[in-house]
């Protein structure tokens, strides 16, 4: 499995688990919004590591975007389930298309 394959299934849970209304918010204003910075940086790995395997970087930008947005309530919780589901569609395809090599 490629790494950017890898990173991208990682990023799409941690992602998701972002997406949980109450929880996810909890976790996000209790540590003073640094989980977005650590996803950031996450998003950004990966990112470098599609464009390195020439794979899909939709996710990864998402990710970005969620990343800085997401300091906004309502508006980080969409963007948070939005990417999620982005990281893994492209995750899974992209598992599916190394297993048929």
């Amino acid at each position: 499995m490629k790494i950017s394959t890898t990173l991208k299934w990682i990023t799409g849970g941690l992602e998701a688990f972002l997406a949980i209304p109450i929880l996810g918010g909890i976790i996000i204003f209790g540590t003073s919004w640094t989980p977005l910075g650590i996803m950031l940086a996450l998003h950004i790995v990966t990112l470098i590591f599609a464009a390195r395997d020439f794979t899909s970087k939709t996710g990864s930008i998402f990710g970005i975007v969620t990343s800085v947005v997401g300091v906004v309530p309502f508006l980080g919780f969409i963007m948070h389930l939005v990417t999620a589901i982005i990281l893994l569609l492209d995750a899974s395809r992209s598992t599916a298309q190394e297993k048929s090599i």
